[in-house]
């Protein structure tokens, strides 16, 4: 299926290199060739049923585009010269649209302003190079298409004595060039004046009044006693019977200019339903809610004597309290019977499912219900789409961390949704401090009852980072790890004497069936993208664990599939977006009804704190780079090797001294440094299974979540060797080739690489050999570095992460450090950051340090402690 992916300031065709069908094939072949071109064509077709909803969004943009490229008289005029914007109404309708999908946060006002400038400068193009008239063109674009009438009617509300009986005032105007060849509107009885002796082309403007006059009575009459070449009062009636026939006379090509309170449906009479007027007794899912139905117009409620004065005047427009009111008898019957049904209490989550349409029956268009919010339900969503606004909690001085403003909002938020009984969604991008802001909240739990049972669920390749941060950020939290045990054994332990945090991995959660007779007090679930497919048996699993509180962790969108959107509110606030066939039918019907998508986000935001490394205000939260360590867990079998050459060393030290020592020690260090990296590697293999290696395990999670935004990454590694491994690796799970350079490439073919990564056209990743990308590379695309190994040199390593990072950068980097826990690597680390003289002096000038060590000393830093 062909879908396009929206960047800050355009899109572009997602997954080029897969050969689709052969129409969509054609389409994509437009859109890599000439995008706004391509887009400007798109707009000229209806949505299909089998279009993606990227595909759907943009043939709406283009098509509003188009509406407004046809309804300007002067476009004949203009020609290339033509400067479209759309509507305030029309962009605000075009934002209700906007779908679920990769990089769908970037759009708003001005990113739709943009592209209509863009789709503007191409149809310009177009005009230019055309051999004809813009009426030609368009009609050769399309039948349905065609030039506006440089004629165009206004009606507005009169300002004269006599408005109480004629209170409207009534023009038509023509378009034409001025002396210094502007286009100006003037009267159409200047017309008579400007063609007085060229009658054809006088003729040619007003035949579209013969057209006009066979749909509306009104302006034939006008046109047949000549009126119409003058200003005119109109009676209401006559106001009215104009307005009714708008639409079939700008079908002639006429535009007509007419008030706002018509154009914007403000003078119907609609049903209002307010939800949650006043404050419930409990708090929580089970609220109960009011409903309280309304008539009224313009939002202001009409009195039951109002409605009754209404049902007694003439069919037309009627001044009421200021406003001019459509009366239409018919309708009103209609609603005062449909209100009867709207009388009444629900729960919370039902009232928002009943916003959003997922629990109604079809209702009838022409009368709603419009669906509101009182003061206590608007308030309450308001705090939670606004969580900055959220009354303060104090981070626990237990928390060893000094959170950035952002964080303390998410833990605010936090707390917050905790009090109210709600599942929260903490859906930060990567790199944001997604687990510094949960260990907050769980210090600021066990503050409040250290008796509580948390059951958090992780990735096995997260279990080494958790361990890390809580002892560094949380040291006071009782943790235990639930993995590398017997499941029988770990379940018992859990079930009877628990610890307050209690850490497992998916995997474990699966097999620990007894997870399931205990309830926890709060079910953490990090990555929760692990249970996006609501049908497999690790997600049913999970969902089965009683729990009072859910919170669930992503930095992956969760926006993608609106099934796996589905399924992670299963699991938050079950019931909140309906049963899965009530889902599925709402869902299916978002491709023709698109501002669905708006009461979609609507639903489910107040659950979802979601923050962009993009966003101006978390940037400038943010230092300059963002550097992380991914502490990683050995696979048994490195575990086993590693021990094993620790073992063989401590066996030869004793017997050597002098070079050979020296020269065992620094083979011995890169041994372990390739262990770590991968065991086929120290024991050159070819088979590199992922299990075999934590880093191969993390590296596959966090290039996982940067393919979901199809962000771009650098790996860096000190070892050639390793490159090939590591590129099929990353090929599969990219689903696209990436770039290498490394000593063995040519200098003259780096930059030609350099400019590919850094191209328009998506290029996932670079893996680069530390030396080859050490200097004089600019590699600004890329949103990640990853050095997979150390040199334990941090000017080497930094110099490779600036091949990333420049001053002037206008996306955030975040450097991801892999490192072995209880391994060589581990303990080197903590050397250079801790002793910051020794890091510049002594590991500045490589490993050779280490061989100077004592034995005991040097076992002590290789030895593995797990």
């Amino acid at each position: 299926m062909l879908s396009f992916i929206f960047t800050e300031d355009s899109f572009r065709v997602d997954k080029p290199e897969i050969v689709l069908e052969e129409g969509k094939e054609r389409l994509k072949q437009r859109f890599l060739a000439d995008r706004y071109g391509a887009l400007l064509d798109m707009g000229l077709e209806q949505p299909k049923g089998t279009d993606s909803a990227s595909v759907v969004f943009l043939k709406m943009l283009s098509r509003s585009f188009m509406k407004a490229v046809t309804d300007t008289p002067d476009l004949e005029l203009l020609r290339d010269r033509i400067q479209i914007e759309l509507t305030e109404d029309t962009i605000d309708s075009l934002e209700s649209a906007v779908p679920f999908g990769i990089g769908t946060e970037n759009i708003g006002k001005a990113w739709i302003s943009l592209q209509i400038m863009k789709l503007n400068n191409a149809f310009s193009m177009r005009i230019r190079d055309y051999d004809g008239s813009v009426g030609m063109m368009l009609t050769e674009m399309s039948q349905d298409l065609r030039v506006p009438e440089r004629i165009f009617f206004h009606l507005v509300e009169n300002t004269k004595d006599d408005q109480d009986t004629m209170p409207f005032a009534f023009l038509a105007t023509y378009a034409t060039r001025d002396a210094e060849g502007g286009v100006r509107h003037m009267p159409l009885s200047y017309a008579l004046e400007e063609y007085k002796h060229e009658k054809n082309k006088l003729l040619e403007l007003l035949s579209c009044l013969s057209k006009v006059s066979e749909v509306s009575p009104l302006i034939a009459g006008f046109v047949e006693s000549g009126e119409m070449f003058h200003p005119l009062r109109f009676s209401a009636g006559e106001a009215y019977e104009f307005l009714k026939a708008v639409p079939l006379i700008e079908k002639c090509g006429v535009i007509c200019r007419v008030p706002n309170w018509w154009k914007r449906g403000l003078s119907s009479v609609s049903m209002q339903v307010k939800l949650g007027e006043d404050k419930p007794a409990m708090l929580g899912a089970e609220s109960i809610v009011s409903m309280v139905p309304a008539l009224v117009v313009d939002g202001v409620p009409l009195t039951k004597r109002e409605v009754e004065m209404l049902l007694k005047q003439t069919e037309g427009l009627a001044l009421l309290k200021g406003k001019w009111v459509e009366v239409n008898h018919e309708r009103l019957l209609r609603m005062l019977d449909e209100m009867e049904q709207y009388d009444g209490e629900m729960n919370l989550f039902e009232a928002l499912k009943f916003q959003a349409g997922l629990n109604r029956e079809k209702v009838d268009i022409d009368i709603g219900p419009v669906i509101t919010n009182g003061k206590w339900l608007g308030t309450l969503l308001s705090n939670l789409k606004k969580p900055q606004t959220i009354s303060k909690e104090t981070v626990p001085k237990t928390v060893k961390a000094e959170l950035r403003s952002y964080q303390q909002t998410g833990f605010r938020w936090l707390c917050y949704m905790n009090n109210l009984g709600f599942g929260a969604c903490l859906a930060d991008d990567m790199g944001l401090g997604k687990t510094l802001q949960v260990l907050s909240f769980l210090s600021w739990v066990y503050k409040k009852d250290k008796k509580a049972r948390v059951l958090l669920i992780v990735p096995a390749s997260l279990l080494g980072n958790w361990k890390k941060e809580t002892e560094k950020f949380a040291p006071n939290l009782p943790v235990r790890i639930m993995h590398g045990q017997k499941a029988s054994l770990m379940e018992e332990e859990y079930l009877n004497s628990p610890s307050f945090l209690n850490i497992t991995t998916y995997g474990m959660a699966l097999r620990m069936e007894g997870l399931a007779k205990e309830r926890a007090d709060y079910l953490i679930l990090d990555e929760a993208q692990a249970i996006k497919n609501p049908a497999t048996k690790q997600t049913r699993a999970i969902k089965k664990i009683p729990s009072l509180h859910r919170i669930a962790m992503t930095g992956t969108p969760i926006e993608n599939d609106l099934t796996n959107l589905w399924s992670l509110f299963d699991f938050l606030n079950k019931g909140l977006l309906g049963s899965s066939d009530e889902f599925r039918n709402f869902a299916k019907d978002l491709p023709q009804h698109s501002e669905g998508y708006l009461r979609l986000r609507n639903i489910t935001s107040p659950f979802i704190l979601r923050r962009l490394k993009s966003d101006k205000k978390i940037i400038a939260d943010l230092p300059d780079k963002l550097e992380k360590i991914e502490y990683v867990d050995l696979s048994q079998k490195q575990v086993v090797l590693y021990r094993k050459l620790v073992s063989e060393l401590e066996a030869a030290l004793g017997l050597l001294d002098g070079m050979k020592r020296r020269g065992i020690v620094l083979a011995t260090i890169t041994k372990l440094k390739q262990i770590c990296n991968h065991p086929d590697q120290y024991l050159g293999q070819e088979r590199y299974a992922v299990s075999d290696s934590g880093k191969f395990e993390v590296l596959r999670a966090l290039c996982e979540t940067i393919y979901s935004k199809r962000e771009r990454v650098l790996i860096f590694t000190q070892y050639k060797e390793i490159i090939p491994f590591l590129e099929k690796f990353l090929e599969d799970i990219f689903e696209a080739k990436g770039l290498v350079i490394h000593g063995g490439v040519p200098v003259a073919k780096r930059q030609k690489l350099v400019d590919e990564f850094n191209g328009e056209d998506y290029v996932p990743f670079m893996i680069l050999s530390l030396k080859a990308g050490g200097t004089g590379l600019n590699l600004t695309s890329a949103n990640h570095v990853i050095h997979f190994d150390r040199w334990w040199n941090p000017a080497v390593e930094n110099q490779a992460t600036d091949r990333a990072y420049r001053i002037g950068q206008n996306k955030s980097v975040i450097v991801h450090k892999f490192v072995c826990v209880g391994t060589i690597e581990e303990k080197i680390d903590k050397m250079i950051n801790d002793k910051v003289a020794l890091a510049e002096s002594v590991v500045g000038s490589g490993e050779k340090w280490i061989t100077e060590m004592s034995d005991a000393a040097l076992l002590d830093l290789m030895r593995l402690e797990i």
